[in-house]
């Protein structure tokens, strides 16, 4: 069922992975037990981001770790990588959040579309941890829709001017460049590196949140943003350039998302087996061994799915509605694991000295971002019907 590091293996995925995916895997998940998780339900309560982690995922080259070493990254395969978000989650979806915009979301961007200084100037800082990035696309009333964004983007003397509002922002307000997605006075949509200390440039953090609490997430505000022609994404040119994005991370958010489910299934089975009730363990009763297998039983359907994604990722020949696919499965499992840990845990699975209920508040965010549950959904009907149910139908 486990593999000598203790993960949670029950088809035997391990041997199919290479020497450096396991050292990578393991590297991340010590470092996650020693540092995340024995505070990160007080920094959660608490609404903090712990920031010193920055610096130590910056170290390993965590931050971009399937882009080149030319720019400072680590050049891994895409296995590992998902192994490390799959790590980085199994402590909090917020520590995997940060990671997955700073790399996914801005890294590459700049490594897809920006310009070789722009790669120079910003590749290896951000992947030692050293600069902080974050996205702009989503916006108050453009999220599952961003063709309908009203951000906006004009050119003047020498450069550009942004104005407009972007929303549930991670990493907003901390960030040393904004990555800013604007719509040009032609209708195409275009991808802006954004100094947040230029005049008219605000972001707001967003404090009620009921989820994704050990996560800086804000409101970025633009008002006459004034940019050099230099800080435009040459090649971000189109909203498909901005979509192409956020498969990148979506890609990570399928693996963090099998992270999440194994710690609450694992909390889940330690309690089982310990906890006595009417003379014996609740692990004896029939209804909690169900519980648990069905728990075992999805999660080992999503290590499968992500691992195969994964090796079809480093072949070259994903596909975007196969992420899709991933994103919707794994991450809406994870959300049912964590509620049946929770249910398991009886009224221990309420307090923050347990994992599953902060798991399952943190997962309703990630089940919502990067593509609600419904929007994977009709991406997927499309591509198996050839029918767009998207939109409003034609009169």
């Amino acid at each position: 069922m486990t593999t000598g590091t203790g993960r949670l293996d029950y088809f035997g995925i391990d041997p199919l992975l290479s020497e450096d995916e396991r050292l990578t895997r393991d590297t991340v998940g010590r470092l996650v037990d020693r540092e995340v998780i024995p505070r990160i339900g007080r920094a959660w309560l608490a609404g903090e981001f712990p920031r010193d982690l920055v610096g130590r995922l910056g170290a390993l080259r965590l931050f971009g770790a399937n882009l080149p070493q030319e720019y400072g990254c680590a050049g891994m395969s895409n296995i590992a990588y998902g192994l490390i978000m799959q790590e980085l989650e199994r402590g909090d979806s917020g520590v995997r959040s940060f990671a997955s915009v700073q790399g996914a979301l801005v890294m590459y961007p700049i490594f897809a579309y920006g310009s070789e200084e722009q790669r120079r100037a910003w590749l290896p800082a951000m992947a030692a941890g050293e600069k902080i990035g974050c996205f702009g696309l989503t916006e108050p009333n453009a999220g599952s829709d961003p063709g309908a964004m009203q951000t906006r983007a004009r050119r003047v003397s020498g450069g550009w001017a942004l104005d407009g509002t972007k929303m549930w922002i991670t990493s907003g307000s901390i960030a040393d460049v904004a990555l800013v997605w604007a719509k040009a006075e032609d209708g195409v949509v275009r991808g802006f590196l954004v100094d947040p200390h230029t005049p008219g440039f605000s972001a707001h953090d967003i404090h009620t949140k009921a989820s994704m609490r050990a996560s800086v997430t804000s409101e970025l505000v633009l008002e006459n943003v004034r940019i050099r022609e230099e800080d435009a994404l040459p090649g971000a040119v189109g909203l498909g350039k901005a979509l192409g994005c956020l498969t990148q991370a979506r890609y990570g958010i399928a693996w963090g998302a099998v992270g999440a489910a194994i710690a609450c299934y694992e909390e889940a089975l330690a309690y089982a087996r310990d906890r006595i009730a009417f003379g014996r363990p609740i692990a004896a009763t029939q209804i909690i061994q169900e519980r648990l297998v069905n728990m075992l039983s999805e999660i080992t359907t999503a290590q499968l799915l992500a691992y195969h994604l994964g090796r079809l990722k480093d072949a070259g020949t994903m596909r975007y509605t196969q992420v899709s696919m991933a994103k919707r499965n794994n991450v809406r499992m994870a959300l049912r694991v964590a509620r049946e840990a929770r249910t398991i845990l009886g009224g221990y699975g309420i307090t923050l000295e347990y994992h599953a209920m902060r798991h399952a508040a943190n997962l309703e965010s990630v089940d919502t971002y990067e593509g609600t549950y419904d929007v994977h959904t009709l991406i997927l009907g499309r591509d198996i019907t050839g029918i767009d149910a998207f939109g409003a139908p034609e009169s």
